[in-house]
């Protein structure tokens, strides 16, 4: 979804896949430049369909986004697009590692590629998530509730998965200075603030109690770890656009990915304060509802500055693709930046309107909405054009060469 563009720093690929075993010759030459940023794709395209079921229309006078008929068709069938393409990416996927694994472990071993291993996570999680609040209309609550819980866990495992072996490679086998900064960075941090956010969703189907309580402060962990996991990060992403100037064009559009943490974590804080009554019920009742209320108004202390940051930051990152378009930015997989996180920012937005009542933010979801729905039709069409005219699994998913610290 993202690139970087060479630096002074870098050697080509070939270096880095020298010390590698070679490729076996195979019929699959298409799949050898599917990289793990194609799970970009599948995120953009569930998010759609979860912002769109959690729509505060009815703090507008309107019916539930479920009770439109229109609507309700549009987010059962783009759920069934993005399982349709998890599927298709993860089959892609296991045949890269299995007839290209010189080119899967050199993924690895780039920088600019690595942090995109944490997008697996998040696909899994966006579709599962999507599967129970919009699949179950196609394919029943009970079904729906066995298919979250079995990505919710994939996701989880393979998101704080992630969340550690990235930032390691990064340290020992990456090479990288300050110049180097990238809103790609956040990806693999992001993916536990995705299972906060998605977590509470499952509550109401564990036994009451323990397991409850359990799943609830998880998702405070996970929330904590990836929060402070990503105000590490954003200095360094903000100094080094101060400092070393605009991004290249072709990543240009990963700023947008800065809206993913705080999208998500104001969605994942109004999440859990509504599902802490359920969850808190092996509590003594009067620290039941001194927690509730301090969780309530957390999600609100908390979500209200975050998204006015995320505000913001949308801003400043769509002047910076204004010029880039100017300037001839081509269309590349990370097109896909401006779909997940702008989703995330939707059900934050309306998850705030839900707590507070305040018309002025459902209408910000809305607005957000639109714009989610017309990036994600742009990212997607032209995605298929490239794909049908075969200039997508052509091209190597990143420009920009490997790095590797030797030991």
């Amino acid at each position: 979804m993202a690139t970087l563009a060479p630096t002074a720093r870098t050697a080509p690929i070939a270096e880095v896949t020298a010390f590698l075993p070679p490729a076996r010759p195979t019929r699959f030459a298409v799949l050898r430049h599917v990289g793990p940023n194609w799970y970009a794709s599948v995120m953009g395209t569930a998010i759609v369909a979860s912002a769109g079921v959690a729509l505060p229309t009815e703090s507008l006078g309107f019916a539930g986004p479920m009770d439109v008929p229109v609507l309700r068709a549009a987010c059962v069938t783009v759920w069934a697009l993005s399982a349709l393409m998890l599927t298709l990416v993860l089959a892609a996927r296991i045949g890269h590692w299995i007839h290209h694994r010189d080119r899967a472990r050199a993924h690895l071993l780039d920088p600019s590629v690595a942090p995109f291993y944490g997008c697996l996570a998040m696909a899994l999680l966006a579709v599962g998530g999507a599967t129970l609040t919009v699949g179950r209309y196609m394919i029943g609550e009970s079904a729906a509730v066995a298919v979250d819980a079995v990505l919710f866990t994939a996701g989880t495992l393979v998101g704080l998965t992630a969340a550690v072996a990235v930032p390691y490679l990064m340290v020992v086998r990456h090479r990288v200075r300050p110049a180097d900064a990238s809103p790609v960075w956040l990806l693999p941090v992001v993916a536990p603030m995705v299972s906060a956010a998605l977590g509470p969703a499952l509550i109401p189907y564990l036994p009451a109690g323990q397991w409850r309580e359990a799943l609830l402060l998880a998702c405070y962990a996970m929330f904590g770890l990836s929060l402070l996991a990503t105000l590490t990060l954003l200095p360094l992403i903000f100094g080094r656009l101060l400092t070393h100037g605009p991004l290249p064009l072709a990543l240009t559009p990963a700023l947008f990915l800065v809206l993913g943490p705080l999208g998500q974590s104001t969605t994942a804080v109004g999440n859990l304060a509504r599902s802490a009554p359920d969850a808190l019920t092996s509590t003594p009742p009067a620290s039941t509802a001194s927690y509730v209320s301090a969780l309530d108004a957390f999600a609100v202390l908390y979500g209200v500055p975050v998204l006015g940051f995320a505000l913001l930051w949308l801003a400043l990152a769509a002047a910076m693709v204004v010029r880039a378009v100017r300037r001839g930015m081509p269309f590349s997989m990370t097109w896909w930046a401006f779909t997940f996180p702008v989703g995330t920012c939707v059900t934050g937005a309306a998850g705030l309107a839900h707590a507070t009542g305040l018309i002025a933010l459902a209408h910000l979801s809305l607005t957000l909405f639109v714009l989610l729905t017309a990036a994600w039709a742009l990212a997607w069409t032209r995605t298929v054009r490239g794909l049908v005219s075969g200039a997508l699994p052509a091209a190597p998913p990143v420009p920009g060469p490997a790095t590797a610290r030797t030991r």
